[in-house]
C-alpha cells in the first residue's frame, strides 16, 4: 500500500463522515449513507484488496461511531466489512468492461443492496431490529440503493478525473 493511496482513502471516509453528520434526514430521519458511497468510490480507484481490507475496517469504525440506529455498531462494523470485500470481488470482475458512470451506479446499487441486507441480517443476530425486515428494508435500504445510484453515477466520475488531474500534475 503506497501512503499516497492510504490517505487518499482516509480522505474519502472522512468526507463520507462529515457529510453524514451535515446532511439532515431524510423520511423518517433515514441520511444517505455517504460512507458506503465514499467507500465504494475508494475501491473503484485503488483496486487494492490490502487498501480494501483497510477501507472496509475503517468505514466500519466510522458508521459505527455516527449510527443512530439502536445498537448498530456492531452491525456497522460486519456491514462494512464484508460490502468491502463484496464490492472488491464485483470491481475486479467488471472495471473497465462498461462505462466508468455506469458501472459506478451499478456498484451503488448492488453495493448498497448488499450493505443494507448485511446490515439487517447482523442486526437480527445480534440485536433486535426495531421494525420488520420488510419495513427497514422498504423505508430504508431501498431509498439508500436509489441515492447511492445516483450519487456514485455522479461523484466517482469527478473524484476519477480530479484523481488523474493530480496524477498528471506531479508527473
Amino acid at each position: 500500500m503506497r501512503v499516497k493511496s492510504l490517505v487518499q482513502t482516509g480522505l474519502l471516509l472522512a468526507i463520507g463522515y462529515i457529510l453524514h453528520f451535515i446532511t439532515p434526514g431524510l423520511a423518517g430521519g433515514m441520511k444517505p449513507d455517504f460512507i458506503l458511497t465514499m467507500l465504494f468510490i475508494a475501491i473503484m480507484l485503488q483496486r487494492n484488496f490490502k487498501m480494501t481490507i483497510a477501507a472496509g475496517v475503517g468505514a466500519g469504525i466510522l458508521a459505527a461511531l455516527s449510527s443512530t440506529f439502536p445498537g448498530g455498531q456492531l452491525p456497522n462494523l460486519v456491514d462494512k466489512f464484508l460490502t468491502a470485500l463484496f464490492v472488491f470481488a464485483l470491481v475486479k470482475l467488471g472495471y473497465g468492461r462498461i462505462n466508468d458512470k455506469i458501472f459506478a451506479g451499478i456498484i451503488g446499487l448492488i453495493g448498497t443492496l448488499f450493505s443494507g441486507l448485511v446490515f439487517l441480517g447482523a442486526a437480527i443476530v445480534f440485536v433486535q431490529l426495531p421494525a420488520p425486515f420488510t419495513v427497514l428494508f422498504t423505508v430504508v435500504v431501498l431509498p439508500a440503493m436509489a441515492i447511492n445510484t445516483i450519487t456514485m453515477a455522479i461523484l466517482y466520475p469527478i473524484v476519477k478525473a480530479t484523481n488523474k488531474r493530480f496524477a498528471n500534475q506531479e508527473a
